[in-house]
């Protein structure tokens, strides 16, 4: 999988996202035309590529404080243990100031070229199902949403959700989420170290080995909340570099890893398609680890 999938699939996505966007009034904000356009894009590659498709409603609110009833979308393949399932996430929507390029159309791109070439029946043990969750930037509605529709039985039946938010800053630091912190709701529930470390390693087999840190409160929340151990994959946002990661990964020291992140100028323009390149071989790689592991994240 890390060598089948290649950044030009994941790019034309996001060159798709910015089209989307511009035609709504610049952004893809949850509850905004935006938005909706964005379910239907996702949705359609997804069936385009032999995929069922569902598009489960959640409840948010829009600029105008309205109550509203929006959508995820949600697709699994049809090989696998459906009792084993294995969820990787990224949220849809932008922030209401810009297109969300980066954060996170870097993700969906990244969901969408994975899915592309696992494709619906691959040879697999686990189930792996592909959530794009919307509202992360209002709260995590979206995935908080999608799991208290599901009853406990089938909760039961997810065995780790793996998240990706932004993976394409112009001057990226690579960090993988899950294992480390003081308490569980940084470091994840118990097995959460184990799904890090299959991320990490894959990160590091394409040449950049990464920090392990804490959750900061994203769409893994609920997931984390509810017991599933959960790792994430980020490259850092408004927060600036270190002299000591600038040296390890490349980039400029002491400035921000975004300075884009949640403006206008999240565009095609400020994506960093190295950086793209090596989280989508590492994704595709963890992936594959856990989707014919037959071992369930423990410790």
């Amino acid at each position: 999988m890390a060598g089948q999938v290649n950044e030009p699939g994941a790019f034309a996505h996001l060159e798709a996202l910015q089209r989307i966007a511009d035609a709504n009034g610049g952004n893809r904000a949850a509850g905004n035309p935006g938005y909706e356009a964005s379910v239907e894009y996702v949705a359609g590659v997804l069936r385009a590529d032999g995929y069922d498709v569902s598009t489960p409603t959640y409840e948010a609110s829009n600029d105008q404080d309205d109550d509203v009833t929006l959508r995820n979308v949600i697709t699994q393949t049809r090989s696998g243990h459906p009792e084993s399932i294995v969820i990787i996430g990224a949220h849809l929507d932008s922030v209401r100031d810009g297109p969300g390029i980066v954060d996170d159309g870097s993700g969906v791109a990244v969901l969408l070229e994975i899915a592309h070439h696992l494709g619906a029946s691959a040879p697999i043990r686990n189930t792996v199902r592909f959530a794009f969750f919307g509202s992360e930037e209002d709260g995590a509605l979206g995935p908080r949403g999608y799991l208290d529709g599901l009853s406990a039985q089938e909760r039961r039946k997810i065995i780790l959700y793996v998240n990706v938010d932004m993976v394409a800053s112009p001057n990226a630091g690579y960090f993988v989420q899950g294992g480390v912190g003081d308490n569980e709701s940084v470091s994840g529930p118990p097995g959460s170290a184990a799904v890090a470390r299959v991320l990490a390693a894959q990160l590091a087999a394409t040449g950049k080995t990464p920090e392990i840190i804490e959750f900061v409160g994203d769409d893994e929340t609920p997931f984390v909340e509810a017991g599933i151990p959960a790792a994430g994959a980020e490259n850092g946002d408004r927060r600036e570099k270190t002299e000591e990661q600038a040296e390890a990964w490349g980039g400029r020291a002491g400035e921000a890893y975004d300075e884009c992140y949640h403006k206008a100028c999240d565009r095609l323009d400020n994506v960093n398609r190295d950086v793209l390149d090596h989280y989508l071989r590492a994704l595709a790689g963890t992936v594959a680890h856990l989707a014919t592991s037959s071992e369930k994240p423990a410790g």
